[in-house]
């Protein structure tokens, strides 16, 4: 069996052989977006999607408050003056020196940031400055090149906030290879009523694998999508793709040293936690809702473009670009049925409480899932992005542009399609 092989089938080699696999190239976490431009003295003017989603209206009703949301990342550095008093006690899984606390890139302080920053000192404001963060560290790529490191951090880590009182599990990051033993992971943590985000990956423009975990049937895969409402050149798509979230031309912190911002796309990553962000802001609103209803909300309040074929699911934008304000704010979205995901159309995770068990983990040597699901219909009709705003239209779109994506020389199919099953 090749390296490769093996590091597809078994989360464990992954790391087992990472000194010589990861200097080869053949296994890279990828963390963050695009590469950053240069630093900016006013984050805040450049959070675009706050206007564009009418933030400030959202927070009349509901800010997040009463939702811990869980950011498995490089950590979250919880004295940025926008985090102070908003992070709470988490855990380290990378095996190195150092606490969840200290983040060894910057990155994970910023997905916490876009989630719930309150945006004091000049810092980004959070789109759920009402939720609080629980920060798990796990290792990237660089960090194994450099460090020893724990070989399990990224399944132990989905497990501890599975077992943590989050109700929501953010992970920016990825890799382009299967794990059985992270999916059951996933799984386990969707057994446990909690909705677990990632993010699709910025390769969109180039190679375009799927990468994992957003790419598990369990995971709720967030593409990106710009100031036009299109989805962005560099955001991964497929069939795995389950919504969209601003994503283009959104500022982080520039490195670990935490002195400035820098300007640029915040790539899928951020994407994924305003979309984690939005579904705190429901969730708060409605606090005795399971994971599943809040999903559901999601996907049904989610921005279309006029030209959406109902009932289809777009390989770029999944159900649409997050709009809780569609939601909180009109009412739109039904919650339906507590127990079924709607994922997967199964019976799971009816409630934050539960303590159902995750199927039995699969053989080491297992392969990723291959090919489509099961069942896929494709319908002809135009992969239309739309506002991440609340409007009273959903075929409005940002600025009042029409936004149609055309991908090469023909506009892209929707399709509708069922997620992979266990």
């Amino acid at each position: 069996m090749s390296q490769t092989r093996q590091l597809k089938g078994s989360y464990a080699v992954r790391r087992g052989l990472l000194g010589a696999v990861a200097a080869a190239g053949a296994w890279v976490v990828t963390i963050g977006g695009p590469a950053a431009a240069a630093p900016i003295p006013d984050p805040q003017a450049r959070q675009w999607y706050l206007d564009a989603m009418n933030a400030e209206e959202i927070w009349k009703t509901a800010t997040g408050e009463g939702i811990k949301v869980a950011v498995i990342d490089s950590g979250v550095n919880p004295s940025t003056p926008s985090l102070q008093g908003q992070v709470l006690k988490g855990r380290d899984f990378t095996g190195v020196d150092g606490e969840e606390t200290d983040d060894y890139v910057g990155h994970g302080t910023s997905m916490a940031e876009i989630i719930a920053g309150t945006g004091k000192g000049g810092g980004l404001k959070g789109l759920a400055p009402g939720a609080k963060i629980i920060p798990y560290r796990v290792s990237d790529t660089d960090l194994q090149n450099k460090e020893k490191v724990n070989a399990f951090d990224f399944q132990q880590a989905i497990r501890a906030a599975a077992d943590s009182d989050a109700r929501i599990i953010n992970m920016s990051m990825g890799s382009e290879f299967y794990s059985s033993e992270e999916r059951d992971a996933v799984e386990y943590a969707q057994s446990k009523g909690k909705l677990f985000f990632a993010a699709a990956g910025n390769t969109g423009d180039g190679p375009n694998k799927e990468e994992y975990p957003a790419s598990y049937p369990e995971s709720i895969a967030v593409a990106a999508s710009g100031r036009d409402g299109k989805v962005t050149k560099f955001s991964q798509h497929g069939n795995f793709v389950d919504i969209a979230a601003p994503g283009g031309d959104i500022p982080t912190w520039c490195d670990e040293k935490f002195d400035a911002y820098c300007d640029g796309d915040g790539g899928t990553s951020a994407a994924t936690a305003i979309a984690s962000a939005s579904a705190a802001l429901i969730w708060s609103k409605h606090p005795e809702w399971t994971g599943n209803q809040v999903l559901r909300v999601m996907f049904e309040s989610a921005g279309r473009g006029k030209d959406w074929k109902p009932g289809t699911v777009s390989n770029y934008l999944g159900h649409g670009i997050v709009r809780p304000g569609a939601h909180i704010n009109r009412g739109l979205g039904k919650p339906g049925d507590p127990g079924v995901s709607p994922l997967t159309n199964e019976r799971v995770g009816g409630s934050s409480g539960s303590t159902a068990s995750p199927r039995p983990s699969a053989p080491a040597s297992s392969p990723g899932p291959q090919g489509k699901p099961d069942s896929v219909a494709e319908a002809k009709g135009q992969d239309s992005a739309a506002s991440a705003g609340d409007s009273s239209s959903t075929g409005l779109v940002i600025g009042g542009v029409a936004a149609v994506v055309v991908l090469g020389a023909a506009a892209a199919y929707a399709v509708a399609r069922r997620r992979r099953s266990a």
